[in-house]
């Protein structure tokens, strides 16, 4: 299993406003920069995060972008289950497999994924960030607004 592109810069996307100063915003143009992310596939995913309420988006001067509830209530099993289109490990119809009713090969890797699912449905963000000053000195957060240095 490989979660997509977009899933995969959701939960960056996340990570990274999380990361910020409480009462500063985050840009798309910031995160664009730090993850060198394509700026009008991160458009999509700001968007899509924000109406699913784990973003609140803010257009204009002084806009910006931050959490849109609490870290530990932002579920990363959630986060992957709403952003994912097919969570289908296999396709088993397309073209139609010979194997079809006789097979398990679909009934196993469907218990992977729900093992896969359920361990994800264990972490919330705030996990995610268990030691934001390494992660933004790796980011190098420092150089964005709202971000004081981390003391050593």
């Amino acid at each position: 299993m490989q979660l997509t592109r977009y899933t995969d810069y959701s939960l960056r996307v996340l990570i990274y406003v999380a990361l910020r100063e409480e009462g500063t915003q985050a840009t798309i143009n910031e995160i664009c920069d730090h993850f060198d992310m394509p700026r009008n596939h991160l458009i999509k995913v700001v968007q899509r995060l924000g109406q699913l309420g784990y973003l609140h988006t803010q257009r204009g001067k002084g806009g910006g972008l931050r959490l849109g509830k609490p870290a530990q209530e932002i579920v990363v099993g959630d986060v992957v289950s709403e952003m994912e289109h097919n969570l289908d490990v296999v396709d088993c119809t397309s073209p139609d497999c010979p194997l079809m009713g006789g097979c398990r090969l679909r009934s196993v890797l469907d218990e992977a994924m729900e093992a896969f699912m359920a361990v994800l449905a264990r972490y919330t963000l705030n996990d995610l960030i268990r030691q934001p000053a390494k992660l933004r000195i790796l980011l190098d957060m420092s150089k964005s607004a709202g971000i004081s240095s981390p003391v050593s």
